[in-house]
């Protein structure tokens, strides 16, 4: 499970991740220069949410 966020939601999204799974999410810095959205607003996305592979 993946989520793209802002700063903004970066909060949220790991919340969900934790309530889904049920383990510590991996949070990671995207790269600015990729035109990827916020998966909750339109603000460009700076951080990868995911569960562990």
């Amino acid at each position: 499970m993946d989520k793209y966020v802002c700063l903004e939601h970066v909060e949220l999204a790991l919340d969900e991740i934790v309530d889904e799974t049920e383990q510590y999410p991996i949070l990671d810095q995207l790269n600015l220069e990729k035109n990827i959205t916020c998966e909750y607003c339109e603000a460009p996305a700076t951080y990868l949410v995911s569960s562990k592979k």
